[in-house]
């Protein structure tokens, strides 16, 4: 294997750790330059924007951490401390990671833009993709037995089986005894009311009685006190 070709394959293998870092962290308009032809300092200028300080920080630290992690030595950075335009030193490959107001007015793509190299972006990761779908698959499973028993429940409903029917006019008969019994208390309690009320009757009758029987006995003690009467006359 000859020298050219090692070195080839190892800036294709940088340059594809390198988007696949600004990926990582949702960097926009990623654009890669052959830059060979122009610098014999670095093969590659790859250029991302991100939207605010934080991103762009978290951008330089991504790709530090996937160029370590291909096996290649450890960047430089620069323009760190204020975010606004970051340089990752990555030797053969040089990246600007800028915020967008600064990305338009030095407009790097006109200095080393003269060779876009075409790269697929996200063409690393397939294999991690696919192994992400059964997981995410499960929840989706279970979605589609929800709403298929949710299905199953109005279709129910609407169309009641012989078994549902008689327990729907079980309960609406055992709701209809209900008022019955509590009407029939009520006159359980007046069915009482009489029995105490027939204690007066029977005090009017004792008087009458009385009433009876006191002149009866006066008179007969009034006959023995007329009989002792004329005996002692006569």
């Amino acid at each position: 294997m000859t020298t050219p070709t090692v070195a080839k394959k190892d800036i294709t293998k940088l340059q594809r750790a390198i988007v696949d870092g600004l990926e990582d962290v949702k960097a926009q308009d990623i654009q890669v330059f052959d830059t060979e032809h122009l610098s014999a300092l670095f093969e590659r200028v790859v250029v991302a924007s991100g939207t605010s300080n934080r991103q762009t920080k978290g951008l330089a630290a991504s790709v530090l951490d996937a160029v370590r992690k291909a096996g290649f030595s450890k960047p430089r950075v620069e323009g760190e401390a204020n975010g606004e335009w970051i340089i990752v030193d990555c030797g053969q490959a040089v990246v600007h990671i800028m915020q967008p107001s600064f990305r338009q007015y030095y407009n790097l793509e006109e200095l080393w833009g003269e060779k876009p190299v075409r790269l697929k972006l996200g063409a690393a990761k397939p294999a991690v993709a696919e192994g992400a779908k059964p997981a995410k698959a499960a929840p989706k499973a279970e979605t589609s037995l929800k709403r298929s028993n949710a299905a199953k429940k109005g279709v129910e409903e609407a169309f009641p089986s012989k078994a549902q029917l008689k327990k729907a006019a079980a309960k609406k008969a055992t709701v209809a005894k209900a008022p019955a019994r509590k009407a029939a208390a009520p006159k359980a309690a007046g069915a009482a009311t009489p029995a105490k009320k027939a204690a007066p009757v029977k005090k009017t009758a004792a008087k009458t009685v009385t009433k009876v029987v006191v002149p009866a006995a006066a008179k007969t003690v009034a006959k023995a006190a007329a009989k002792k009467t004329a005996a002692r006359k006569a």
